[in-house]
């Protein structure tokens, strides 16, 4: 039998304090495209105990007061789910729309950008990829679009009230284990770290701990239905709760080892457990450690930034080429120079899945004749001169087949397809 082999994806909750910080920048940038479609943006936030600083270079016509700002976070805050029903628990969270302090540090963007930018040159240096393969329908590596539906199930347990001892801070990871060939086998290990109330702690040698009965309905209610409903195939033993610092029950050859809350307690989480900050999830992002990354972050960005722009029409890319039946799976890099036009470079790696008689140099001309490269051919070309961007910041930029999400759409593909003659 040939070799198999493991990978590992992960992905986290809105309630994370980094995507906490992401879901307030990209607030602010669809603020300002609303009132004002040709806005620069560059957002930052950071988040900690009780506190929300919003930083960042912005030139725009929207009507962007401290105050506005102000309402901006606390509203994104509410609606992720941190909010307090009276002191003590607001204590407790430690960081609510209600009681934090808002710190806003904004100034306008230097005129020497704009000077390149203005006439249609990038917003700045840099490369960036894209990826697709047919692992899943929506073209997305496995391990990463399971991570993301299942903390995506949990906000939905969490806001229905289904699980009313959820709160928003969570992480999701799945590992697959795959063929020689690079076909997934089986759903391998998963965990899952999720914040709770008080209502599922239980006290043993004077300290607290989740209890396992909450863990079984963690396996039951988000782990299981999510496996069961994008790949059942790949459930090829019994979802099996690894109870942390107990003695590991016996697993059959094809079980799932299910952690979930391992450290014991998950009672202190959000932004008063750990400071968020933006850009610090570009590998939950983007593909969960599938193919390359260009070092870019992307929420905060207004789409003359190529990190985020180019790192779209490069998914746009990769997934019509897949699409088309040009290849299994298809990597594309772009590169830019501040104030500069044309990409530097067009990259293409099939990793030996081309269809016959295509390859990967053949698959950069058509790339070519087929899509416009410039920052503002991809603005065009994507629509990305909107308030979608908040929307990006939480489960993932990429594999969500949302309509305001343009570059998951597949409308290239029957032209490549001609265009390749196969």
């Amino acid at each position: 039998m040939s070799e198999r082999y493991l990978f590992t994806s992960e992905s986290v909750s809105m309630g994370h304090p980094d995507k906490v910080a992401d879901q307030i920048s990209d607030a602010v940038l669809d603020f300002c495209l609303k009132h004002d479609p040709k806005s620069r943006v560059a957002c930052e936030t950071m988040v900690t105990t009780n506190l929300a600083v919003v930083a960042g270079e912005i030139t725009t016509g929207a009507p962007l007061s401290r105050e506005a700002v102000d309402g901006m976070v606390r509203d994104v805050i509410r609606e992720i789910g941190y909010v307090a029903k009276d002191e003590a628990e607001r204590e407790e969270i430690g960081f609510t729309a209600d009681s934090c302090q808002v710190d806003c540090r904004v100034h306008s963007q230097s005129q020497h950008i704009s000077q390149g930018v203005d006439n249609g040159g990038a917003g700045d240096q840099g490369l960036m990829f894209g990826f697709a393969c047919d692992e899943t329908p929506t073209l997305m590596p496995l391990p990463i679009d399971l991570a993301h539906r299942m903390v995506a199930h949990h906000a939905d347990l969490r806001k229905t009230g289904k699980l009313k001892w959820l709160r928003p801070d969570a992480k999701s990871q799945v590992t697959i284990e795959y063929n020689a060939d690079g076909t997934p086998h089986r759903v391998h290990t998963v965990v899952l770290s999720t914040q709770h109330t008080r209502a599922v702690m239980t006290r043993k040698g004077g300290q607290d701990y989740f209890t396992d009965e909450a863990r079984e309905e963690v396996i039951d209610k988000i782990i299981k239905p999510v496996l069961s409903e994008d790949r059942p195939d790949l459930i090829k033993g019994n979802l099996v709760m690894i109870p942390p610092g107990k003695k590991l029950p016996k697993l059959g050859p094809n079980d799932i080892s299910c952690h979930v809350n391992p450290t014991g307690c998950f009672l202190t989480g959000g932004p008063h457990g750990d400071c968020g900050l933006t850009g610090r999830k570009i590998i939950v992002d983007t593909y969960g450690g599938r193919g390359r990354h260009g070092g870019g972050a992307f929420s905060g960005k207004d789409p003359t930034k190529v990190d985020r722009s180019a790192a779209y029409i490069c998914r746009y890319i990769a997934k019509n080429v897949v699409k088309a039946g040009l290849a299994r799976q298809c990597e594309v890099q772009l590169s830019y120079a501040i104030g500069y036009p044309d990409p530097l470079n067009i990259w293409v790696n099939t990793n030996g899945t081309s269809a016959d008689g295509i390859s990967d140099n053949d698959l950069v001309e058509l790339i070519r004749k087929h899509f416009l490269l410039t920052p503002k051919g991809i603005i065009e070309t994507l629509n990305l001169r909107r308030p979608i961007y908040r929307e990006t910041a939480r489960h993932g930029h990429f594999g969500r087949e949302l309509a305001s999400f343009t570059w998951e759409k597949t409308d290239k593909a029957a032209a490549l397809k001609r265009a390749a003659k196969i």
